[in-house]
């Protein structure tokens, strides 16, 4: 037998001395303690035994020794007793290893230690007993977790064993990291085990669903019953929060056939916030330098806007036929008091006050981010819908020259307004409305008021660039009329305006009629047959006898309020309709017939408001003509005293702003025949349109919320007072609203 310094016959642990029936461990530690000055308290008697070894090798495992106890880094865990015992190897007999017995005080000192080593690890243990316990609870925790996850790859064997069962929407996240998801619908619990959904669960599931089915689409009846039209906020028109669109149409187009230089451009339909109904097909085409991008190539023109009047590939009979159109103010040129909501979040004293501060503050990437989401939400093709079913069968869309180019220092967003104005114009086409385009704002600004794109003074026709504006304003006609002189524009396209609200009163009359003789035959050249539109100027209907006689097909559009002149703002309620079917009246029949007046004259804008209070309306931040607080620098149009009629109490604005739904009857039936009268005045010229489809708050000046309200026919064409018949008693009516 090999000795126990005799290395290749050694074990692979190293053989030492022991005494008869001593793990090896308890005998080495033991040893190491042997013969020292200062005991160390050991935990094992055996380490007394180790004093037998080689010098050398006492002070390697002394090293070691040392090294486990005192050197030992806080997550090496002492085993605990349990584990000792598994691991530590069974004691051997004398026979198996070579015995020099020990001496009688070895032996002593041996049992003496024995005794108190075995005090020592009993109060080890029950030092270790609580974290023993934590050990085996996070044991039996990890089993659970285990035995999950066995349930459920079972069960995911048994779903794809089964013929026909569809895939399931995979479930993660840290229950299914620890075990606890079975499956959709039920999960391993870590105390009470699995539990699934019985048949009591199902029948309450199927149960919350039919009543969410039911109980939602009756909220959204009541809600639009009690909120629809409403001057605080039921208008009917605002920018959309929902959803955006699904721009599913760019599925079928290649992202990289786009051209690197049209990347991030106008002409990128992958950077269009709405693709819906436009051809996505990337195309470099023009037409008068105008992109025709997002047009189809087919149109039809058989549609008809109602059964009263002609489809759009037949003659409309003007001057026979009334025109009874409406607005889409608001819409492609921003005017604060349609959309307040772009200008509410800003203070008075940052002078956010029109398009062009607007775009201004917002800067070059978000305005256009934030006006092209206006665009595609504010009109959408169910108003166009809306708008044929309410009896209309034209549509004015007044847009800015911004649509077509911008210039250095302008801050407007350039050219994307465009893209809805053709999507418009096709919508209109599929109702079978014919279209009014009414370029609403020019170069310079040709009125100085808000909704021509920047308030302030006028740089149209006057001061250091009115000249330069002005032929601005040519070119961009050049652009548009050759544009629109194609002859998929013919038949829809009825009515062609050059400039909205020209301010001939402040203006050379002069100068502007000149100007609108230019314009014209610059659309004549350009092909387009179309009767032209023009503005009255604000000059009075019967300035204009005589006027741009050498003009073929051209209408004379006036624009009718009471509420904006001081001194017919306090007529009283029966005085207003009067007005309506005497003054307007008269003032349409004199115009139409040129030996008395200018001819072809039709009312481009028009309501049946009663206050001039809505916010806004007089410009952001402004008072009104109605409670006196409308200051300004000129005396003649300055307002200091209240405008509603003498003698009717206080005038205030509280109830001119109240929701329609807190209207009398009385007032409601007020507001009906002052509409159908300005309508009847109006039919005495060449027709009308209305001021306007939809706003976010105002409902005096939507068509669509007062329709709701009960204020405005269903059908255009469907009234009863038409100015033949007495004008109702409205005495009971309180003049102060």
């Amino acid at each position: 037998m090999a000795g126990p310094h005799d290395r290749d016959a050694r074990p692979e642990r190293e053989r030492v001395h022991r005494p008869h029936g001593r793990p090896r461990r308890e005998h080495r530690e033991r040893r190491s303690t042997q013969n020292t000055p200062e005991k160390r308290v050991s935990r094992y008697p055996e380490d007394e035994l180790k004093s037998t070894e080689l010098p050398q090798r006492k002070e390697r495992r002394e090293q070691r020794a040392s090294r486990d106890v005192s050197d030992r880094s806080p997550r090496h865990k002492p085993r605990s007793p349990e584990r000792r015992r598994r691991k530590e190897p069974t004691s051997y007999t004398s026979s198996e290893r070579s015995s020099n017995p020990l001496s009688f005080d070895s032996l002593a000192k041996l049992d003496a230690h024995n005794e108190k080593s075995s005090r020592q690890v009993q109060e080890h243990e029950q030092l270790l007993a609580p974290k023993e316990k934590d050990r085996g609870y996070e044991r039996r925790r990890k089993e659970k977790v285990a035995s999950g996850r066995v349930l459920k790859d079972k069960a995911r064997s048994r779903r794809k064993s089964e013929p026909g069962r569809e895939k399931r929407r995979v479930v993660s996240g840290p229950l299914a990291e620890e075990g606890k998801v079975k499956k959709r619908g039920g999960y391993i619990a870590e105390e009470s085990g699995k539990k699934r959904f019985g048949r009591k669960c199902w029948i309450s599931v199927l149960v919350i669903v039919l009543l969410l089915v039911i109980l939602i689409p009756v909220g959204v009846y009541a809600s639009k019953k009690n909120g629809g039209g409403g001057g605080s906020g039921g208008a009917g028109g605002s920018s959309d929060d929902g959803p955006a669109p699904a721009n599913d149409n760019l599925k079928d187009i290649n992202e990289n056939e786009i051209p690197a230089a049209a990347k991030n451009t106008y002409l990128d339909p992958f950077t269009w916030y709405d693709t819906t109904d436009f051809n996505v097909t990337y195309t470099t085409e023009t037409v008068g330098g105008l992109p025709v991008m997002g047009l189809g190539s087919k149109w039809d023109d058989k549609q008809q806007a109602n059964e009263n009047v002609p489809s759009l590939d037949k003659d409309w009979l003007y001057g026979t036929m009334p025109i009874r159109g409406v607005n889409l103010g608001g819409w492609l040129s921003i005017e604060p008091f349609i959309t307040p909501s772009l200008f509410k979040a800003y203070k008075p004293n940052q002078g956010i006050i029109d398009e062009y501060t607007l775009t201004k503050e917002l800067g070059p990437q978000k305005a256009a981010k934030t006006l092209e989401k206006h665009y595609a939400t504010f009109i959408k093709e169910t108003d166009f819908r809306q708008i044929q079913e309410a009896g209309f069968d034209h549509v004015r869309i007044p847009y800015s020259y911004w649509a077509v180019t911008t210039y250095p220092g302008d801050p407007y967003v350039p050219k994307i307004s465009w893209r809805y104005l053709l999507r418009a114009i096709e919508y209109c086409r599929k109702y079978g409305l014919r279209v009014n385009l009414d370029l609403h704002g020019l170069p310079g600004s040709q009125n100085g008021w808000n909704h021509s794109g920047r308030q302030g003074a006028i740089g149209w026709l006057n001061g250091t660039d009115g000249d330069l504006n002005a032929q601005r304003s040519l070119d961009i006609h050049t652009q548009l009329s050759t544009f629109f002189a194609q002859p998929r524009y013919k038949k829809v396209i009825a009515i062609y305006g050059l400039a909205n609200e020209p301010k001939m009163i402040a203006l050379p009359t002069s100068a502007v009629l000149e100007w609108e003789t230019k314009a014209a035959a610059i659309v004549r050249k350009s092909g387009m047959q179309q009767y032209l539109a023009v503005g009255d100027g604000f000059l009075g209907l019967s300035k204009w006898k005589g006027q741009l006689s050498g003009v073929q097909n051209v209408m004379l559009d006036v624009h009718q309020y009471t509420i904006f002149n001081k001194n017919q703002i306090n007529y009283p309620h029966q005085k207003k309709i009067e007005y309506a079917c005497e003054g307007w009246t008269d003032q349409m029949k004199q115009s139409v017939n040129v030996a008395t007046g200018f001819g072809p004259t039709i009312c481009g804008e028009w309501s049946q408001a009663d206050t001039d209070c809505t916010l806004y309306l007089n410009n952001v931040n402004t008072g009104s003509r109605w409670e006196g607080t409308l200051p300004t620098s000129d005396p003649a149009t300055s307002v200091t005293t209240p405008g509603c009629p003498p003698d009717s109490g206080t005038c205030s604005c509280d109830k001119a702003n109240a929701d329609a739904s807190s209207y009398s009857d009385d007032y409601k039936h007020w507001l009906m025949v002052y509409a159908e009268a300005q309508m009847a005045s109006f039919e005495a010229g060449w027709g009308w349109f209305y001021w306007t489809w939809v706003t976010e708050s105002a409902t005096q000046w939507s068509w669509k919320a007062g329709m709701d309200a009960g204020i405005l026919p269903k059908k255009t064409w469907q009234r009863d007072f038409n100015c033949t018949t007495n004008i109702p008693d409205f005495n009971d009516l309180p003049e102060n609203y």
